[in-house]
């Protein structure tokens, strides 16, 4: 029952307001102490170590840094209003626009929490002007902002890989069919609502969209091709096999500081701004790393594997059944949970057993990334609802926001039933570029 009592214990503390860092060290070192007494500081130094000497783990900082210096640099706002003078004029076009300027700034940054707050500053003003329905633009900017978790680079993946011994190469490229899905899947719910009620996202007026071609010609080159250059210096030296992950992230950072002196944004406060974000983002996700490693270590150690294993046996129905059982323990976990405490916790769990069981490991973690990417639109946590608050007007109320999530968790669902359906979307291209 230790390994029960474990979760038990995890969810009282989380839910007693301790940070989930905080309440994964204290579980470990309290039933820990049951196991191995006094030497239990000793016995935790070696998941410490571990977590430490990881070098994959070094991308994380250089990821988290590209988002805070585009977070601050001018590149999204030049790239919104070039959406805008080609999109602006189509049913639910801002909308639209907002789905294009997440779906690109995720590939450029991977930080979902970064891509939501820069997109929601400048989609929220504009669509209240244009009369869109609040739950609508709720629903829109916390989706957007959720395909940082998909759409390669993803600072999940890397933490997925790192902990699951996968490829990192391997799994961007798994993610890029599924994440442009899910950005076909948002694009087809908001034109199907803006056509059936055109009153929710009325077009915007030609006057605000009209411009002469050539102007609105030279307006996209300058806004599109600094962020697209940066995503193909990124995945391209990652995909080709000419850098490491850590190294594609190095690259990745140094090309973010080159576009913002190129446009003569860069000065020593944004620079300091962005390391400052840099080292708490990456303090706090290390330290429910470390914390992670410790749980799972003494949760392994008091039998939680052979009781996983165990409740996997009970539930029968061959592969499918540990599938299915596995991702619903994954999804209602992300009702309570953060995608680190989730990925620490229990793809360690669930990785040895899923390759035992003859499951193809990068096809899965297609399917986690995707359950854990409804857990930022479901709540109690639902952490994009959250960031959506920091920066929406008082008139957009929670409940107007939980509603306008709901559209798009269901075409989530639909994104990871096709995965499951058909999982060569998952596999194709790792096999073609990077080779399984």
């Amino acid at each position: 029952m230790t390994p029960l009592l474990m979760f038990a214990a995890l969810f009282v503390l989380v839910f007693a307001g301790i940070p989930v860092a905080f309440s994964l060290i204290i579980i470990a070192v309290g039933f820990g102490y049951t196991v191995f007494g006094d030497l239990i500081f000793l016995q935790l130094y070696g998941p410490l170590l571990h977590t430490a000497s990881n070098f994959v783990l070094a991308a994380i900082p250089l990821f988290i840094f590209m988002g805070a210096v585009l977070e601050r640099s001018g590149i999204a706002k030049r790239l919104f209003f070039a959406l805008q003078l080609w999109l602006g004029g189509a049913p639910g076009g801002l909308a639209l626009s907002t789905i294009a300027m997440c779906a690109i700034f995720a590939a450029a940054s991977g930080v979902v929490g970064a891509v939501e707050i820069v997109v929601g500053l400048m989609a929220i003003p504009a669509m209240m002007k244009a009369k869109y329905k609040n739950d609508l633009i709720a629903g829109t900017i916390c989706a957007g902002g959720s395909l940082g978790t998909i759409i390669p680079p993803s600072v999940i993946v890397v933490v997925y890989a790192s902990i699951a011994q996968l490829s990192i190469g391997q799994l961007f490229a798994a993610s890029i069919l599924p994440g442009l899905l899910m950005v076909l899947f948002f694009v087809g719910y908001i034109l199907f609502r803006s056509v059936r009620n055109p009153a929710d996202a009325p077009p915007l007026p030609p006057e605000e969209r009209s411009m002469p071609l050539p102007e609105k010609l030279k307006i996209t080159f300058t806004a599109l091709v600094p962020p697209l250059a940066l995503i193909g210096m990124v995945l391209g030296s990652l995909l080709m096999g000419a850098a490491s992950a850590t190294e594609a992230a190095a690259v990745g950072a140094a090309g973010t500081l080159i576009l913002t002196m190129l446009f003569r944004e860069l000065n020593l406060k944004l620079l300091m701004d962005s390391l400052g974000v840099t080292l708490r983002i990456t303090a706090m996700i290390m330290l429910i790393v470390a914390g992670g490693t410790m749980f799972t270590s003494i949760f392994a150690v008091t039998g939680g594997g052979n009781l996983v294993r165990d409740t996997v046996e009970t539930i029968g129905y061959g592969n499918a059944g540990i599938i299915t059982f596995f991702l619903l323990v994954v999804f209602f976990a992300g009702f309570v949970l953060d995608w680190v405490s989730i990925v620490l916790i229990f793809i360690p769990i669930f990785a040895p057993i899923v390759r035992s069981a003859g499951i193809d490991p990068i096809w899965f973690a297609m399917m986690v990334l995707v359950v854990i990417q409804t857990s930022y639109l479901t709540p109690p946590m639902a952490p994009s609802i959250f960031y959506l608050r920091s920066i929406a007007p008082r008139s957009m109320t929670y409940g107007q926001m939980y509603r306008g999530v709901l559209p798009f968790v269901g075409a989530q669902m639909l994104v990871l039933l096709v995965i499951i359906l058909f999982p060569a979307i998952a596999t194709w291209l790792p096999s073609i570029l990077v080779g399984l």
